[in-house]
């Protein structure tokens, strides 16, 4: 009885996992992954939940599998596909040290920027590959790496699924990184790594860490009360395929935008780099197409108002030469610092002044008053 009982009781070894964002997507992706022996963590949220909802039961279902032994933390992978895409991008800001790297097939991270809450910060130990059939992406890739994204852009034609597989297995989560560094404008999304931000005070200056959002496109839009299209829409046209609750304008689901001022709308992205064009506000005349009629719009091209949101950046880092962890912050009045053993004696630094010579590996607490730190034992 006590060998079953051994047998009974033993895991198995952890897998790679992957995470799709979309957990309606789950299946397909556990097609794809076919005999690999990968497993499909799949969050409870529906599809339909606010985006930030479903990332927090993403990193609950991340959790709970890796505690489990049932996926091995350091393999982690985050995947989305078409109108998903965007999710990637905007999950990875959000939690960035769950994913060892991510990969996106389709679809455009446009949306992610324009949340405004993209942090080039948060993509440094999280490489994303993003594949696509449009070949004028490159260009937007080129905008995302400048920004300090680490992000791979490849032409559909040249990848398949067994590359994206090898490509995601190439990749290795650190639980300690000896640097590491996160921005975020809320408390919930407030984890990095060896780092938790638990208390935030926008008067906590720090002109050395400079924000790393990727500034949204101040992008032009038509004054018709705010309509939904699909990016990758093949057209013609523009489809109308989301109307606000309570809608009352013009425009009727499955309208299709044909014409501006006159030119000709092929297809939704032809749209999307016209809009992108126009700097100025003024009249302009839409064209639509319903069922057999076609529409003539008089409305008005605007341009919305950028209001940066506020938020909290840490950077840390391990310099093993001097033993030294070191810490800078920008608007964190309270911090959680998670020092393994590999790392003790050392000394512990906030923005450049030394706290404590830290003896045993554990959390530490830094708390700011009036730009005085103080440490203490994490509760």
């Amino acid at each position: 009885m006590a060998a079953v009982s051994t047998v009974a009781q033993t895991r198995p070894d952890p897998v790679p996992a992957i995470v799709p964002v979309d957990s309606g997507d789950a299946a397909q992706w556990q097609s794809w992954a076919g005999n690999s022996g990968w497993r499909i963590i799949a969050a409870a949220a529906a599809a339909g939940a606010p985006i930030d909802a479903r990332i927090q039961s993403i990193e609950r279902a991340v959790q709970q599998a890796t505690q489990s032994g049932a996926a091995d933390p350091s393999r982690v992978y985050l995947v989305g596909r078409g109108e998903a895409t965007a999710a990637v991008f905007y999950a990875i800001s959000r939690v960035p040290d769950l994913f060892a790297a991510a990969a996106a097939l389709g679809g455009s991270p446009q949306p992610a920027i324009d949340s405004g809450l993209l942090y080039g910060a948060n993509f440094a130990h999280v490489p994303v590959l993003w594949i696509s059939s449009a070949p004028y992406d490159r260009t937007p890739a080129e905008q995302l790496r400048s920004a300090g994204i680490a992000l791979e852009w490849r032409s559909a034609e040249s990848a398949n699924m067994g590359v994206v597989l090898e490509w995601l297995g190439q990749h290795r989560r650190t639980e300690y990184p000896a640097t590491i560094d996160c921005e975020t404008n809320s408390p919930d999304f407030a984890r990095c790594y060896w780092i938790r931000m638990t208390r935030f005070d926008p008067a906590e200056r720090n002109d050395v860490l400079n924000s790393t959002r990727l500034e949204p496109a101040r992008r032009a839009s038509l004054d018709l009360g705010g309509f939904g299209f699909k990016a990758d829409d093949p057209g013609p046209g523009v489809v109308v395929g989301y109307l606000p609750a309570k809608y009352a304008g013009p425009l009727k689901m499955g309208d299709r935008l044909v014409e501006l001022d006159g030119r000709e709308i092929p297809d939704a992205r032809r749209y999307v780099e016209l809009m992108a064009q126009i700097t100025d506000e003024r009249p302009a005349v839409a064209t639509i197409q319903r069922g057999r009629e076609r529409i003539r719009l008089e409305t008005r091209i605007i341009i919305p108002l950028g209001t940066p949101a506020a938020s909290a950046r840490v950077e840390g880092q391990y310099l093993a030469a001097t033993k030294v962890v070191q810490v800078i912050s920008r608007a964190v009045t309270e911090m959680r610092v998670a020092i393994p053993a590999e790392w003790v004696p050392s000394v512990l630094s906030w923005n450049g002044v030394a706290l404590e010579k830290v003896e045993t590996a554990g959390c530490r607490l830094i708390t700011v008053e009036k730009a005085l730190p103080q440490t203490s034992s994490c509760p």
